[in-house]
């Protein structure tokens, strides 16, 4: 059984008017179907993809090929329009960093219900509290308001909590540049050693070097669609190609 299946994914966004109204005086004097969006357009179409238990494939493509929508369906951040997906085991994702984070509550308080959130136990986030503060490097900020931290003290404190969650699936998206170069170290090997401990991985990531060294396999999309599947190598060099192509 594979950790995670995707079949026939697609998802739909609306495209609206350039002149849209956006208040009521405005909807009323100009008419309401201005209201009506213009167009739709498809950032997935039939996406069918098997992730095997324990596997790491990474996800390439150009801006805009639908890679990180389909990192957050499959987090279920949104729902597909066609398919359906299915995540076999406890979950983390590295999407946007820190953005669950209430601003009033302390780092400390934020720690213990993001953890939950995820699927941790309060038991557990308590036991590994202290491991998940020293990982961030934020010992001294702790008890601190979230709104006292910096952007990049909140998006290490979330990437601590999700590596340290020992989750069976882990999504990543071009996150793996949090804090200063020593840092982003600890997180790569930290990656390292999930991948290392059996847990599947799903990494979104315009870094080709990071790819080869972090993942088994390759997923290209373009235009919303899956090009090609296979080795990281083999899909790396023949994306790399066509990308010179139409250079």
């Amino acid at each position: 059984m594979p950790a995670i299946s995707v079949r026939g994914v697609g998802k739909r966004f609306r495209v609206e008017h350039a002149h849209r109204p956006h208040t009521l005086h405005e909807a009323l004097t100009r008419g309401f179907g201005r209201l009506q969006p213009a167009d739709t357009f498809w950032a997935l179409r039939d996406i069918d993809l098997d992730v095997p238990a324990g596997s790491s494939l990474g996800l390439i493509g150009a801006n805009g090929a639908g890679k990180s929508t389909l990192l957050r369906l499959i987090a279920r951040v949104g729902r597909p329009d066609t398919g359906c997906i299915e995540v076999n085991g406890s979950l983390s994702a590295l999407l946007d960093l820190g953005a669950g984070f209430h601003p009033d509550l302390t780092g400390r308080e934020n720690v213990i219900v993001s953890g939950v959130i995820i699927g941790m136990r309060r038991a557990e986030v308590e036991r590994r509290f202290d491991e998940i503060v020293a990982f961030a490097e934020l010992e001294a900020f702790i008890d601190n308001p979230m709104r006292t931290y910096s952007t990049g003290m909140r998006m290490r404190l979330a990437f601590s909590l999700a590596v340290l969650a020992e989750p069976a699936v882990l999504l990543v998206d071009e996150v793996l540049t949090v804090g200063d170069l020593n840092f982003q170290e600890k997180c790569t090997n930290r990656i390292t050693e999930l991948r290392a401990s059996g847990c599947t991985m799903l990494l979104c990531s315009h870094d080709t070097n990071l790819i080869l060294e972090l993942c088994d396999g390759a997923a290209w999309l373009e235009g919303g669609r899956i090009n090609r599947v296979g080795a990281a190598g083999e899909i790396l060099e023949a994306y790399t190609r066509a990308s010179k192509r139409h250079d």
